[in-house]
């Protein structure tokens, strides 16, 4: 029997007739596939050799993020936008290997090929058709931009054996990298539908993860309710992490790409990827599967503070050790807007739900009064609306937001949180003072439970005090940790998880 065998160097020869399938209808088009990763530690100088401070820039953060989801929104398709290039596929078949993919049998394609008399063409006698021993010519390009697809096959197009007595064995937590974003807890799921309860009193240690080799700065839970079983941290030791906090207690992946501590983290709104900044000077916007930044720009001052805009998702702000304030664009990567006070540092930065004023604390302290401890700003005309909101002598490291009323609470290094109104001439309630808890000199911070009920907060001396907002008395205190706790966070679906961090690098969940 006469068959068509194709070469590897038959690249180099004129193409003197070429065939044609019909019913061919999937060439040309992309290969979609979900994509695999395994755990591993992303580096600066891995992301982007030989250039690691060059600018980087996206079209648009929508281009990987969906719109923004609320509380009765679909969990997101698996796959990424069609905009979004998939450098890996985790498939070892693409539509070039499959020749049932094209509708026909290789019997019938063989029978509608025709090839003029004239022409001389390579035969190779066999008595015995083998269709799967043909390796089909692949493109160079091809090659190039799927080399996952080619990379466990041997020369003769089929699939390399591990030895018998080989074993693979997954690390820690690499069973759920394939699905870290698109897979709803089990914990979880009972609470999506059903409306937020009054947050119950934890009592009980559930996880307790120590993988972090420095201070962890900030923890934060993902905003998207369906994949609320992650939980963001940074460290001063220069990375990042993703957690399952809620069913596993593992770390899901670790982020290098930062040279210096990271200071501060954010999730998007949409909780694919994260914006990180710290005392590098760098801001990474990083999708959390890959690894890869989409956005990195080196900043003219060391970074301790990040937040999104609360309606552009485009839009950020960072401040840090400078006078100044910089509101950022990922779409062009560029600084558009620059927001100057007589200060030394900013402390952290608090946005109001419209976005159209926010506030900044500052290190300004001077000998009667706090002047400029707190300022609100205007956002579009980058004016200052008010510099004498906060007369005390003590500087402010937290503020955070009230979800239901029109009030913020400052935590101060006079060992107690304020009670301000968001509401122009944004006035303290000097009937209200949640205080009992210490702080000294430690950025300690705060935060307020879902329904707005309570009021958490760490202390210098491990500690965790829980508040009453509307009586500002101490619902409960427990030794959470043996260094100073400097950061506590409510889970955003379950009423009765919260995570909380300290000085040492521990990171705990109670229940």
């Amino acid at each position: 029997m006469t068959s068509l065998v194709s070469y590897d160097d038959s690249d180099s020869e004129p193409d003197v007739w070429k065939t044609e399938i019909p019913n061919g209808s999937n060439q040309g088009k992309s290969l979609d596939c979900p994509t695999t990763f395994q755990t591993k530690h992303f580096s600066a100088d891995e992301l982007d050799p030989g250039k690691p401070y060059k600018q980087k820039s996206i079209t648009n953060i929508g281009d990987i993020c969906p719109d923004s989801v609320n509380e009765d929104s679909k969990p997101f398709p698996v796959t990424y936008s069609s905009k979004v290039s998939l450098d890996t596929c985790s498939g070892s078949t693409s539509p070039y290997l499959c020749y049932k993919s094209q509708g026909q049998s290789l019997d019938s394609l063989l029978k509608s090929v025709t090839v003029p008399a004239n022409v001389q063409k390579r035969v190779h006698e066999d008595h015995v058709f083998p269709a799967v021993g043909i390796k089909p010519y692949i493109p160079k390009r091809m090659r190039q931009e799927q080399p996952s697809a080619l990379k466990n096959l041997t020369k003769d197009g089929e699939k390399q054996k591990q030895p018998p007595d080989s074993t693979i064995k997954p690390v820690k937590g690499e069973e759920h990298l394939s699905s870290m974003t698109f897979r709803v807890s089990e914990t979880i799921k009972p609470y999506l539908e059903a409306k937020y309860k009054a947050t119950e009193i934890s009592r009980s240690l559930v996880f307790q993860m120590c993988e972090h080799q420095g201070p962890v700065n900030k923890v934060q839970w993902c905003p998207v309710q369906q994949y609320s079983h992650m939980l963001l941290s940074a460290s001063m030791d220069k990375s990042f992490k993703v957690w399952d906090a809620v069913d596993t207690g593992s770390c899901l992946k670790t982020y290098l790409c930062h040279s210096g501590a990271v200071r501060d983290v954010q999730w998007s709104s949409c909780g694919r990827v994260v914006l990180s900044g710290g005392f590098d000077s760098m801001l990474y916007l990083t999708d959390i599967e890959t690894g890869k930044p989409l956005f990195s720009s080196e900043n003219e001052f060391k970074i301790s503070t990040l937040k999104f805009h609360p309606t552009d998702r485009n839009v950020f702000v960072c401040g840090g050790f400078s006078p100044s304030i910089r509101a950022w664009d990922i779409r062009d990567c560029k600084v558009i807007k620059i927001y100057k006070a007589a200060v030394q540092q900013t402390l952290d930065i608090l946005f109001l739900p419209e976005g159209k004023e926010f506030f900044s604390s500052t290190d300004s302290v001077s000998r009667d009064s706090a002047d400029r401890t707190i300022i609100a700003w205007d956002f579009q005309t980058t004016a200052r609306i008010s510099n004498q909101i906060f007369h005390e002598r003590y500087t402010c490291p937290c503020l955070t937001l009230h979800p239901k009323d029109s009030t913020f609470v400052a935590q101060t290094n006079g060992n107690y949180m304020a009670l301000f109104s968001t509401q122009w001439p944004y006035k303290i309630n000097k009937k209200k003072r949640y205080e009992e808890h210490k702080v000294e000199g430690f950025a300690v911070g705060c935060e307020f439970s879902p329904d707005g009920s309570l009021l958490a907060t760490g202390s210098s001396e491990g500690r965790v005090f829980l508040y009453n907002y509307n009586t500002s008395r101490v619902v409960r205190n427990f030794p959470a940790h043996n260094q100073a706790c400097v950061n506590v966070s409510f889970h955003p679906v379950l009423p009765s998880l919260f995570a909380t961090s300290d000085w040492s690098g521990e990171i705990k969940i109670w229940q």
